[in-house]
């Protein structure tokens, strides 16, 4: 639709400057020293200047066109990626930021199992409940390894 609507319109201009096109221009220059083109001789010291004009060659046109949508489509292509590299860059550093709070809490963790005289959880009455040795272990493990997988 848009594509016929400007080719209505440029037939329709190229229609009726044709006219224009074929007619004499004058150039005159005024008092003040500016010049002037008009289609009819004005002033005493007129200049007829001889317009040339060819038919537009379709195939050119064409061309440009196709020119222009493909530096248009190769723009956006590039903007794209360039959108989605920022993207990507974005998460990598959100992840990498995640890591490096994740292995703060890990040490922060076994700093706290290393030094508690003694460790215990909390069950849903609130009240506390104290780990045996074994289950001190087991804990001191798993902050080890929560440190060798967030903190290498």
């Amino acid at each position: 639709m848009l594509r016929t609507s400007v080719l209505l319109f440029a037939t329709v201009a190229l229609g009726c400057s044709g006219g224009v096109l074929s007619g004499e221009i004058y150039k005159w220059t005024d008092d003040n020293g500016n010049v002037h083109y008009e289609d009819r001789p004005m002033g005493d010291e007129v200049q007829r200047i001889d317009v040339i004009s060819s038919n537009t060659d379709d195939s050119a046109v064409q061309a440009s066109i196709d020119a222009r949508r493909a530096r248009e489509t190769e723009r956006a292509e590039a903007r794209s990626k360039r959108d989605e590299d920022e993207l990507v860059a974005t998460e990598a550093k959100a992840e990498a930021d995640q890591r490096v709070t994740q292995c703060q809490e890990s040490r922060a963790r076994m700093e706290t199992y290393l030094q508690a005289r003694r460790l215990y959880n909390e069950n849903a009455a609130g009240e506390r409940e104290y780990l045996d040795e074994s289950a001190v272990m087991q804990a001191r493990e798993k902050a080890q390894a929560q440190i060798q997988k967030y903190c290498d």
